[in-house]
């Protein structure tokens, strides 16, 4: 069997959009100056969120809204949390984490019979845009995809073109870097970072969701396996850059895709944990080499305080 082929850069692109959106979705919270540390959950709670909706209506746009709200129901409870009652930020995103993984967990117990399998449903299909997927190599590997995975990459020149070239991303960043001076200025630190958590939830809560309605079509306990802490270390080695993000996504994906084709191909006889735990293991090896050399906002996990000058 050959590993690399054109069905394996297909497959790196399709594995590689989950930990795209969430990593946009944390890039969006860490440039307002908050880490989000629930996005793991938060992640959980959009899949089993758009595939019950989804299940229950067999709309999966229905599903992919009620993901996003999810997401952003949660973003904003975090935003209460860490903003309003001004709690650590490690602690409240973990226990936001945890506690909806829990909910997760007894909300699908309730909603589904226990089987011997898990209860699927019929995922989005790939859509070929014309003339550009008839590219040789580009063609079936970039544009011969889910409709979500479109969505997703023109999120990437979205939110740069946000941050960079908006008044509001001015704000955004301003906030993450200095908030005291950007309320000097006139702006609303709170509402800046309320805001950002808000539209990180909803990215969450959609990343969560493209991995049952599109790339597997079913919920398991494990489907989000760890992205969302992946996601984390993906937005210090893209150096909270979104193109910078999407390539180091898409390079993970890669490392994710080849340990499944190591696997299916038979040709390394190993455990097969061993191939599970390759994307974690590149993970600690890229936050080896890249991680000191890189410098988040200025202003990152410090709470804003309007009485401090």
């Amino acid at each position: 069997m050959n590993i690399i082929d054109i069905g394996f850069f297909a497959a790196a692109v399709r594995l590689a959009i989950p930990l795209l959106l969430g990593t946009l979705s944390e890039l969006t919270s860490e440039r307002s100056g908050t880490l989000n540390l629930g996005i793991e959950g938060m992640m959980l709670a959009g899949a089993l969120a758009g595939f019950s909706t989804a299940a229950a209506t067999g709309s999966l746009w229905l599903g992919v809204l009620a993901a996003i709200a999810t997401g952003a129901a949660i973003g904003a409870i975090m935003a209460v949390l860490v903003l309003i009652l001004r709690l650590d930020q490690t602690v409240t995103g973990l226990g936001v984490s945890m506690t909806a993984t829990g909910l997760v967990f007894y909300s699908y117990r309730l909603a589904f019979t226990e089987t011997g399998t898990p209860p699927s449903i019929t995922p989005f299909s790939t859509i070929a845009i014309p003339y550009l997927s008839e590219i040789p190599f580009l063609g079936p590997v970039f544009f011969n995809q889910y409709a979500l995975t479109y969505i997703a990459y023109l999120m990437v020149p979205a939110l740069a073109f946000f941050l960079y070239r908006t008044p509001a991303g001015l704000a955004l960043r301003s906030v993450g870097e200095n908030p005291q001076a950007a309320a000097a200025a006139g702006v609303n630190p709170i509402r800046v970072r309320f805001l950002a958590l808000l539209f990180a939830g909803a990215l969450a809560g959609l990343a969560g969701a493209y991995l049952n309605l599109a790339a597997f079509g079913s919920f398991t306990f494990g489907i989000v396996a760890g992205r969302g802490w992946i996601c984390l270390a993906l937005v210090v080695l893209g150096r909270w850059n979104p193109f910078a993000c999407a390539a180091a996504a898409l390079l993970f994906g890669a490392v994710d895709a080849f340990q499944l084709r190591l696997q299916t191909s038979g040709s390394v006889d190993l455990p097969y944990q061993l191939f599970l735990a390759l994307p974690y293991a590149a993970t600690l090896v890229a936050m080896i080499f890249n991680g000191r050399r890189t410098a988040g906002p200025a202003a990152l996990m410090q709470p804003y305080d309007a009485e401090r000058r």
